[in-house]
């Protein structure tokens, strides 16, 4: 069975592209690896097993989060494969699985901080028109 998606630009004729079962399965990698970005708990401990990697009770007390939400959120991660679990002794110590989703995030955030900056300039324009 062949799926195809429309895609409707400005008003133009429609863009047609053929669904793939491989360019599905790939679409739903990529909307569980968001899904997992979408709490902001996780994006915090993503940054922070950037910088070292920290077992639960270490993150527990860096982040001031409740040692079970630190657990579940961990889980979420490691089941998207986002960071990985390595047995040291008693402990288990969490490691980010691929340093290029902290450039991802910092990219995100890029877009978003020029986001805010012309939010912030059409308030300006607008104070200021109702000054004049």
């Amino acid at each position: 069975m062949q799926v195809y998606m429309y895609i409707r630009i400005f008003e133009r004729k429609p863009f047609r592209m053929e669904i793939t079962p491989l360019h599905q399965e790939v679409t739903n990698l990529h909307a569980e690896v968001c899904s997992a970005l979408a709490d902001p708990n996780r994006i915090l401990i993503l940054y922070a097993l950037s910088e070292k990697p920290y077992t639960v009770s270490d993150l527990t007390t860096a982040l001031g989060l409740p040692q079970p939400t630190t657990s579940r959120h961990l889980k979420v991660l490691r089941d998207r494969n986002l960071v990985k679990a390595t047995r040291q002794g008693m402990n288990v110590e969490y490691s980010l699985d691929d340093l290029r989703l902290i450039e991802a995030l910092d990219l995100l955030r890029g877009v978003m901080r020029d986001r805010i900056t012309h939010r912030a300039s059409l308030v300006e324009e607008y104070v200021e028109s109702k000054q004049a």
